[in-house]
């Protein structure tokens, strides 16, 4: 049973150590992110209610950078204010950094990644349980009438026909405001209440700048203030800048930098953590992870304050409505792409299961689930 609704503010050392633990085990992607902060700030803790987490989850979808570091930083804003919002994404940020930062040095000095694949293979498919549980719990909450229902179906289907992820949300926020229109919900011209600012900045990474840290900075300040989607998205913004314009990278150094984004728990753009060591050592991956993790706080802050007061209006919250159940078809076809690539085999099928139903009849704590996936990960014969 969900909690009710936790008035007041929350303890920044409260909001630290619950992101702090989230980034250190939150393996997966922003799906299983999101999934795992919905059973700690809604399930357990009820610092929001499913409808609030959902407006910020759609909220987050219409700004670029890192979904779930964004969501982590609403989350910090709605329960601490702006010290709670930096606390909040800091602290989600910071153990990935560290764990990348320190499988760099590996790297750099014997030349291969750690053998950390056996513990991901347990992961996987404990992950694919986890969010399968929060789209069920977020879906029952999102889909409210059968015009969204019909909504999410088609945002679905053309999610995964390969339709940009903006223009789905989108699509489908207007499209509900549409629908809304033609039963008398809200008048046509009340569409202007909402807001967002989706925000398109210029290649500002071609300025004129002399130290090498700056061309660092500059770029991946570039990357995170206009990337919308997949941490595949990001390779193709990390191969045009530091393999064909730099030189920076070779193509096999940038395939090893996404897949250690992807392996360790916390945000894929750490990848940057891993860039910024191979080019410029320590120092590079400090303002490497700055540069491409800066916009993220700078968009929350601007459109945070928004979310409660479209909210209020019929006609944004139309439009929110729409762009909520539109994430989360977004959220199932991530969900199954990377099912196809957690569940190969009997075992891993059983740990799905295993995970699936310990967490819907027996409400175990994720955290404790990741841990055991990793552990029979490792024990698993390869």
């Amino acid at each position: 049973m969900i909690p009710p609704r936790t008035n007041g503010r929350t303890s920044l050392g409260e909001l630290a150590r619950l992101f702090v633990k989230l980034g250190t085990v939150a393996f997966g992607g922003p799906a299983a992110h999101i999934a795992m902060m919905r059973e700690e700030v809604v399930r357990r803790r009820g610092w929001l209610t499913e409808a609030e987490f959902l407006d910020y989850l759609g909220a987050t979808n219409l700004i670029p950078g890192p979904n779930s570091t964004e969501l982590a930083i609403h989350i910090g804003h709605a329960r601490g204010g702006w010290r709670g919002l930096l606390v909040a994404g800091a602290c989600f940020i910071l153990p990935a950094t560290l764990i990348v930062g320190v499988i760099a040095w590996a790297y750099v000095r014997y030349g291969q990644l750690p053998a950390i694949v056996a513990l991901f293979v347990g992961v996987k498919p404990v992950v694919i349980a986890i969010v399968l549980q929060a789209l069920w719990a977020l879906g029952r909450t999102a889909v409210k009438s059968w015009v969204l229902a019909i909504l999410g179906i088609v945002a679905l289907a053309a999610s995964a026909a390969g339709l940009n992820e903006l223009t789905v949300l989108l699509g489908t926020g207007i499209a509900a405001w549409v629908v809304g229109i033609g039963v008398g919900l809200t008048r046509p011209g009340a569409v202007s209440a909402v807001a967002f600012p989706v925000v398109s900045v210029g290649s500002v990474a071609g300025a004129a700048v002399s130290a090498s840290l700056s061309i660092l900075f500059v770029t991946f300040l570039k990357i995170g203030a206009v990337l919308f989607g997949s941490g595949y998205v990001l390779l193709a913004f990390l191969r045009a800048d530091f393999v064909q314009r730099l030189g920076w990278l070779t193509e096999r150094q940038l395939l090893d930098a996404v897949a250690v984004g992807q392996v360790t728990p916390g945000p894929v753009f750490t990848t940057a953590t891993f860039v910024g060591a191979l080019t410029a050592g320590w120092r590079g991956a400090i303002v490497a992870t700055a540069g491409i993790f800066l916009p993220a706080f700078v968009f929350v802050a601007l459109s945070g304050p928004l979310v409660p007061r479209l909210r209020r209006s019929a006609a944004a919250g139309l439009v929110l409505d729409g762009v909520n159940v539109a994430s989360l078809a977004l959220m199932a076809v991530v969900t199954w792409q990377l099912a196809r690539a957690a569940v190969v085999d009997l075992p891993t099928a059983g740990m799905a299961l295993l995970s699936l139903l310990l967490l819907l009849r027996f409400r175990v704590n994720s955290v404790w689930l990741v841990g055991g996936g990793a552990l029979l990960g490792l024990l698993l014969p390869r």
